[in-house]
Formats: structure tokens, C-alpha cells, sequence
């Protein structure tokens, strides 16, 4: 580097004023007796030359190892008046240090792409290297007096690199922890980050507020979204690939008092289960629905809140029977997993394509089993059940506490007592529980208080070892690792037919159901206690109510 500027000697504080680098570094170096250099482009230190010191570290200190000679190690320092940083080398390095000095803004690029292996290695990294990062990289505007001012910076700080990486490394953590869910949210003065874990939301290090707007806009960019429209709610999907597979990304978008709030659903082809056989249901649950979708016309009702995996079992059903010689149509809102051999609708309510008006199209498709998202009003049910009458084996979700409330649910709906039992094959009610984690689950005392707070007879319970959470890295230590369904199922007899017929009284129904072998969802999640597959805090947490 040739000296652009000669100073006299001074004070170290006249030379701090010097706002230039090349200025700074050049005057640094005369009035020390050093040699100024500038650092070659693309270069990057080896292992060796690091001496085991963290890259953040490097990036704190502004030094970078240049060679070791006899030694001793050669470094550049942005600030040769730094004693503290050249002694925490020093002790890293465990040997002498050749301070030289160097242009400040020529460490920033080279330590970036040492943090950028170092995320390639490990990924995880990535978010926290971006944390440590400057907030003041991007700054937001929230003036509305110059929206396409600030709109155009939305887009430009949205192309840049740090919010780039820090959106994939967002994407990246939530598939390594099998997140189904990514919340981004707006808070007063903070931005929120939280991952849904085995059904419970964990919270993250989040992107600096000044960020939020421009991760928004990058996420809007990936989803062929407008990222001008900040007012209304906006939905879309992308793909990603990483970590070896492939998944879609659902997303949406909510304008809320401080800021957009983006939640976006992973879905992952690998996390569908290739059968019935394969989703670990009781003996009963299993031959009962086996025998229901070997029926060659009637509906099937899986009922749960949402987030309980009901499509997940109804895809489970279909890949059953998928068949070349079998017509599958379904129609969806939204479809969340494409299937091969499998014709998907897509509801648009906007453009008139509702479940009502879909389904009425299918019928003239020659279907043999048709598959209906959700039953929401009486139109879509009195279609469903004809269909079911006609000849099809019909499969749909419905939003119900138990598996007995589906027959009041639908004839509240208007369906006819008598065409329901005609029609309605089997009712199922699910719940997905939290899994204990096989690597750290422990024995633990039974809460009689719990059991009785729930109105469950202990009695099972004696002489048996029951299991609760402890933590471990590998459930990054939450205790539980993974969830599992656990359902009430409910077959439709002769008895129970002839019970529907005269108006299908639920507590009755439910009493039938009972003495003719229906494990209700408590007791479900009681075997499933009693198996050491969960906790009776994980079980109580779905079923309590039941």
C-alpha cells in the first residue's frame, strides 16, 4: 500500500479523528513505526493461523492472522492502539504477536465469509452470527408521506445479503428442529421469532426490529406476493430445498397494530406416513378403520380441532387406496400435500369455487372415492352424504369434541336421521400428544391428584412404571421428542345404525359405543401413559376436557 497521506506526530487522539481507513491506517503505522498493509483480496486464513480463536472473536478484536514466522504471528489490527485486543491474541496464539495495521473496512468482508463456512459446517450458526451484526445495516422508515421512498427501500434491503441468509437460516433451524410452524411477529419495540416444536410454541433469537419490514418483504418476495400491500392480509406458498429435501412453504400474512405478522407451515412430504399401519394406532382404531376404507361406498368423518392432524390420517387413507384402477378427486382448502395418482381441487371461494360447488363438479368426474377438506355447512354435507348414497366412499373432517357428537353435528346441519345412517360408515376423533423423548424419558411418581382432577380410576395404574420428561440435547432438552395420534373411534353397528335412525341421542350413542369395545380419547391417552409412550401431563394437556 503507498502512503496517500503523511502526518506529523501527534496526540493518539488526533489521529482517532481521522475518518478515512487507508487515512487512519497509514498515519496509525508512522506514528507507531509499523507497516501498513491492505489485505488481499479473497483472502482467507487457515485453521492454523486462527489458533482455535472463535471467528466472532476475530470480529470483535478487528485482526486477522496473517502468517507465523519462527513462532510468532503476524496480524493486522484495524486499531493498533488497541492493547486489550492485541493481548487477547496474544494468550490465543499462545506466542508472540506482530502487530501490523490495516484499513478498518477491509476486515468486515473476509470475517463474513469466515462466519459463512463456519454456518455452512453448522447452520444453526448462522442466525446467531447474523444477531451479532450491526441493527443498523438496513433503516426502516415508517413515513407515509414518501410510500414509494420507502417501498423501494423495503426491496433493496430485502435483496441484501444479511437478510437473505438470515431468511434461510430461519428456514434452515426450522428443519432441523422438525418445526411445523415458523411465527415472525411485530412486537412494540422487538421483533418475535418462534418455532412450533411437537405442538408448543419456542421462542428464538430474533432479527432487530429495524429488519422486520425487510424480512417481511423478502418472504413476500419468495411467495409472488405484493410486498407494497401492507394493509391487508396476504397468502401465498415457495418451495425450499435444504438439508437434503425438499418441502413447501405455506405462508401467511397479517397486518397487526405494530408491524406485518408472518406465520408460515412447513410442509414436508417425509412426515407423511405411508399408511395406516404406520401411524402406531391401537389394535381396535386399526382394524376398525381398515375395514371402513374397504367399504365400497358410504363417509368417513374424522373430527378434531385444528392442528390434530386429521389430514394426515385421511392422507394416510389415501395412499392406502391409491390405485391405478381406483379414481381419487378431492377437493381441498388449501391442498397442503400434492399426491401422485391423485387429482386435487383447490377451493377458491373468491373465483365461486367453494366445497359445494367443487364437490358438485366431481360427482360428474367419475370418482370412485372422493375426499372433501371439510364439511362446513349444510349444502357440502347434504352433497357429501348423497355421494355417499350414490355409490362413493366419501372422506371428509368435521369439527367436533368426540366421535359420537358427529351424528347431532351433521343432522343440526339438516341431514335427514335416516340418510345419515344410511351413509356413515365410521366416526373418528383425534388428538395428537407430545411424544417423551426415548433418550431421556425418567420414572416418575404418579400425580394421584391429577387423576383425580380428571375423573380417571387409578386402579389401572398400580404396580405399573410410568415415565415423565427430563431434557436432553437431542430433544434440545424439552423432554419430548416427536408426537403420535391418539383417537377415539367409533364404528357404525347394526345397533348403532338403528340408533341414529331415531334421531342419534349422543350420550346414549356414546354408551353403546362403549359396551360395544370404543376406546374413549381419555382412555387413549391413558394406555398411551401406561406404555411409556407420553407423560400424564402431555395426555391430560389434550384430553383433559374429554
Amino acid at each position: 500500500m503507498k502512503p496517500r497521506l503523511r502526518l506529523k506526530r501527534g496526540g493518539v487522539e488526533e489521529l482517532r479523528k481521522i475518518s478515512d481507513p487507508i487515512e487512519f491506517a497509514i498515519a496509525a503505522a508512522d506514528y507507531l513505526g509499523m507497516q501498513p498493509i491492505s489485505l488481499p483480496l479473497g483472502f482467507t486464513p487457515t485453521n492454523d493461523l486462527l489458533c482455535g480463536m472463535p471467528y466472532e472473536a476475530w470480529g470483535r478484536v478487528q485482526a486477522l492472522p496473517l502468517c507465523k514466522t519462527a513462532g510468532r504471528l503476524t496480524v493486522a489490527f484495524a486499531d493498533p492502539f488497541d492493547l486489550p485486543a492485541q493481548e487477547e491474541v496474544g494468550r490465543w496464539s499462545g506466542g508472540k504477536v506482530w502487530p501490523m495495521v490495516a484499513p478498518r473496512n477491509e476486515f468486515k468482508e473476509i470475517i463474513q465469509r469466515l462466519k459463512q463456512a463456519e454456518a455452512a459446517a453448522d447452520p444453526t450458526l448462522a442466525m446467531e452470527n447474523i444477531m451479532k451484526g450491526d441493527d443498523n445495516d438496513v433503516e426502516m422508515s415508517a413515513d407515509e408521506k414518501d410510500n414509494s421512498e420507502a417501498l423501494d427501500a423495503s426491496l433493496d434491503a430485502a435483496g441484501e445479503a444479511p437478510v437473505i441468509r438470515m431468511v434461510n437460516s430461519i428456514m434452515v433451524e426450522a428443519l432441523k428442529t422438525n418445526a411445523s410452524d415458523i411465527h415472525f411477529e411485530a412486537m412494540e419495540k422487538t421483533s418475535r421469532l418462534r418455532y412450533r416444536i411437537d405442538g408448543e410454541l419456542v421462542e428464538r433469537p430474533s432479527p432487530p426490529k429495524a429488519l422486520h419490514n425487510a424480512v417481511c418483504s423478502r418472504i413476500k418476495i419468495l411467495s409472488n406476493l405484493d410486498i407494497a400491500e401492507r394493509r391487508r392480509p396476504q397468502d401465498g406458498r415457495f418451495k425450499v430445498k435444504a438439508l437434503g429435501k425438499e418441502v413447501d412453504i405455506r405462508v401467511s400474512i397479517l397486518p397487526t397494530v405494530h408491524g406485518e405478522k408472518v406465520v408460515m407451515r412447513i410442509l414436508d412430504k417425509a412426515n407423511l406416513a405411508p399408511g395406516l399401519a404406520s401411524l402406531g394406532l391401537d389394535e381396535y382404531a386399526y382394524k376398525a378403520m381398515k375395514f371402513a376404507i374397504d367399504q365400497p361406498h358410504g363417509i368417513i368423518l374424522v373430527t378434531g380441532p385444528t392442528g390434530s392432524g386429521k389430514t394426515t390420517t385421511l392422507y394416510s387413507c389415501l395412499q392406502d387406496l391409491n390405485q391405478p384402477n381406483v379414481n381419487i378427486v378431492t377437493a381441498e382448502d388449501p391442498v397442503e400435500y400434492e399426491l401422485p395418482g391423485v387429482n386435487q381441487c383447490h377451493v377458491n371461494v373468491a373465483q365461486g369455487l367453494t366445497f359445494a360447488g367443487i364437490l358438485r363438479s366431481v360427482l360428474r368426474q367419475d370418482p370412485d372415492i372422493v375426499l372433501v377438506g371439510e364439511i362446513r355447512d349444510g349444502e357440502t354435507a347434504d352433497i357429501a352424504v348423497k355421494a355417499a348414497l350414490t355409490g362413493h366412499l366419501v372422506l371428509s373432517t368435521l369439527h367436533t369434541n368426540d366421535a359420537c357428537g358427529v351424528v347431532a353435528r351433521l343432522i343440526d346441519m339438516g341431514i335427514e336421521p335416516f340418510m345419515l345412517a344410511s351413509s356413515l360408515i365410521l366416526a373418528q376423533a383425534q388428538r395428537l400428544f407430545r411424544k417423551l423423548c426415548p433418550y431421556c424419558k425418567q420414572p416418575v411418581e404418579l400425580n394421584e391428584e391429577m387423576l383425580a382432577a380428571n375423573k380417571v380410576d387409578p386402579a389401572p395404574f398400580k404396580g405399573v412404571e410410568i415415565f415423565g420428561p427430563a431434557g436432553c440435547p437431542k430433544c434440545h432438552n424439552t423432554g419430548y421428542k416427536g408426537r403420535g395420534a391418539m383417537m377415539e373411534v367409533l364404528p357404525i353397528s347394526a345397533k348403532i345404525r338403528a340408533l341414529i335412525e331415531k334421531g342419534g341421542d349422543a350420550e346414549l350413542l356414546k354408551k353403546l359405543a362403549l359396551e360395544e369395545g370404543m376406546v374413549t380419547l381419555k382412555e387413549a391417552g391413558m394406555r398411551k401413559v401406561r406404555a411409556g409412550v407420553t407423560s400424564l401431563e402431555a395426555a391430560f394437556a389434550v384430553t383433559g376436557g374429554e
